[in-house]
């Protein structure tokens, strides 16, 4: 994902709050967050177009949220993204003892490592 577009959805957000169409508080953000959720669920059965525009809509949510929340979108998701390669290293380190490829008890032991290495490696 391209920080710019992070920042440009900050800054409609930002104008729009000095016009005040903004939330209040962050407690009346939950409600919108759960409402994109599901309407990318919903999507998920349509086209491809209404999945990117329901995708779109609740990264724009998730984006408003941490705008409430005074923190940094891009430096959120870089974070979150070396922690899962962190511990996706871990569930990985030693990949001859897991299941093959196309076992269904690969996922379920990769599962497993994933909780161990939460706890290991936070």
């Amino acid at each position: 994902m391209n920080t710019d577009v992070l920042r440009q959805a900050e800054r409609l957000q930002r104008d729009a709050a000095l016009q005040g169409f903004d939330w209040t508080a962050l407690a009346d953000l939950w409600p919108k967050l759960d409402e994109e959720i599901a309407e990318l669920k919903e999507a998920v059965a349509q086209t491809a177009d209404r999945q990117l525009d329901e995708l779109g809509d609740l990264l724009f949510m998730v984006v408003n949220i941490a705008r409430h929340l005074g923190l940094d979108p891009a430096d959120a998701l870089a974070a979150a993204n070396a922690k899962f390669a962190r511990r996706y290293a871990y569930v990985m380190a030693d990949e001859a003892t897991l299941p093959p490829l196309g076992d269904p008890a690969r996922l379920d032991a990769m599962e497993a490592r994933w909780r161990q290495a939460k706890r290991e490696r936070p």
